[in-house]
C-alpha cells in the first residue's frame, strides 16, 4: 500500500528555512515526477516543486531561487528545502506523485507550514 508521510512542517520567523520530507512507504511504478504543492487558506493548491525520476526540477515563479528539491532514492524520501521564507509561503504543504501509467496521483496527508512576520 502506498502511502506518502510528510513531515518538517513548523512556525518559522520570516527569513528563517526549513526542511519538508516525504517519504514513500510502499512501492509506485512509472513515476512521472514527485514533487510538492501548497495550499494557502482561502486559495486554490498550487504547485511549489517538482522533479523526475531524470532529476529534472521545475519551480514556481515565486519560489526559484529560495526552494530546492531533492531526493534520497536509498529511502525512497523526498525533501523540499525551504529557504528565505516569506509571510506569503504559509500554506498547507502536501507531497505528490504522479505516474504515466494512469494510476494516482498520490497524495500525502500535508503538512503545515506558517511564517510569521
Amino acid at each position: 500500500q502506498v502511502q506518502l508521510v510528510e513531515s518538517g512542517g513548523d512556525l518559522v520567523h520570516a527569513g528563517g528555512s526549513l526542511r519538508l520530507s516525504c517519504a514513500n512507504t510502499g512501492s509506485i511504478p512509472s513515476v512521472l515526477h514527485m514533487g510538492w504543492y501548497r495550499q494557502a487558506p482561502g486559495k486554490e493548491r498550487e504547485l511549489v516543486a517538482r522533479m523526475t525520476p531524470g532529476g529534472s526540477t521545475e519551480y514556481a515563479d515565486s519560489v526559484k531561487g529560495r526552494f530546492t528539491i531533492s531526493r534520497d532514492n536509498a529511502k525512497n524520501t523526498v525533501f523540499l528545502q525551504m529557504n528565505s521564507l516569506k509571510s506569503e509561503d504559509t500554506a498547507v504543504y502536501y507531497c505528490n506523485v504522479a505516474t504515466w501509467n494512469g494510476r494516482g496521483p498520490y497524495w500525502g496527508q500535508g503538512t503545515q507550514v506558517t511564517v510569521s512576520s
